[in-house]
């Protein structure tokens, strides 16, 4: 059973959201990717402004598997609430759902493990997902689209870039069968923005790069997590190779930058969201075991001659500037965050 997340850290969001609120007040909303870690806090984010700043929203969630939902999150999908489930996979749902005034299509299956080898299903679901999502916001009247996107849109990042913006040109390699994560994301984008000229009044893309929190999954491909899940079991923290440079934002800043982007970005815009804290992989499991009271036990990795590590860094400036975003939890109080639910999670 999943255990509700920390009530400081959805009034938190409920304080910087209070223009979506206002101005979504007494909408629908479809979600897809409702039971992954972004789209939980999304529908924990909204079922929380429901009862703190009477918002009105209901929700329906497209679910592959409702019952565990239901299950597995009672808090959020029991009976009487204003969240509800129906079946389907994003590219099959029967489309029937209902007038709709936002959707937010967060459905990816990045964080399955059992998944992450079939690249057919992954790029299907990128591309025939999202054009069907698409097309049943278009039926059913919705007014604003969100689309997580995904960092993984640029391709491999050129390590002496320090920081990669929303110009940049790259893009995953077309002969690498195992980029169909972001040629999918590549896809979904040109769909989305497409979809304006179709009748969908607002669309708006989130670019997520790497994220942290409460119910940040401990055994799939997340390093921030398995490092979690290894102190939490006293073993030391083991790592492949310490140097590559990745940033991290914690999740109820997440959902804050994207109930802005939904409400306020612009119109066919992809903004960039996630931390510009560049922290190495050692640097991050040595903060982990620090966090755990114990003294680092990993082994930094021996850097190759004359090189520069890889990174994944996102400029986020076009988010700051233009929509007054900030990083708002720190890269420890994120961690310790996570590590307390955690802990607690698994003695429940």
């Amino acid at each position: 059973m999943r255990q509700a997340l920390p009530r400081e850290d959805l009034d938190h969001v409920i304080g910087l959201t209070g223009d979506v609120w206002r101005a979504l007040s007494g909408t629908r909303w479809f979600v897809t990717g409702g039971t992954g870690f972004i789209g939980s806090w999304l529908l924990e984010v909204i079922q929380h402004a429901n009862t703190s700043v009477s918002a009105d929203i209901d929700v329906v969630v497209l679910s592959r598997a409702p019952q565990r939902a239901i299950e597995s999150a009672s808090h959020l999908f029991g009976p009487g609430g204003r969240i509800s489930l129906i079946a389907g996979d994003v590219t099959t749902f029967a489309t029937d759902i209902g007038a709709i005034d936002v959707c937010v299509h967060a459905a990816t299956d990045v964080a399955d493990t059992t998944k992450a080898a079939d690249y057919q299903r992954i790029f299907d679901s990128g591309t025939l997902g999202t054009r069907r999502v698409l097309d049943a916001a278009i039926a059913h009247g919705a007014s604003r689209f969100l689309l997580t996107s995904s960092g993984a849109v640029y391709g491999t990042q050129p390590p002496e870039l320090e920081r990669v913006p929303e110009s940049y040109g790259g893009a995953p390699d077309p002969l690498d069968y195992r980029t169909a994560y972001g040629q999918g994301k590549r896809a979904a984008e040109w769909l989305a923005t497409a979809a304006v000229s179709r009748g969908l009044p607002n669309v708006a893309i989130a670019r997520i790069f790497a994220l942290l929190g409460p119910g940040l999954p401990l055994h799939g491909p997340f390093a921030a997590g398995n490092f979690i899940r290894d102190a939490l079991a006293g073993q030391p923290i083991t790592i492949r190779d310490g140097r590559p440079v990745r940033s991290y934002l914690y999740a109820s800043d997440a959902c804050i930058w994207l109930l802005h982007i939904l409400l306020t970005g612009a119109n066919g815009g992809a903004y960039n969201l996630g931390s510009e804290r560049p922290v190495s992989i050692a640097d991050l499991a040595g903060t982990i075991e620090r966090l755990f009271d114990r003294e680092p036990r990993v082994e930094a990795s021996k850097a190759l001659p004359n090189s520069l590590p890889p990174r994944y860094v996102p400029d986020t400036s076009k988010a700051r500037t233009g929509l007054g975003l900030a990083e708002y939890t720190s890269l420890e109080a994120g961690l310790t965050k996570t590590i307390n639910w955690s802990r607690a999670a698994a003695i429940a």
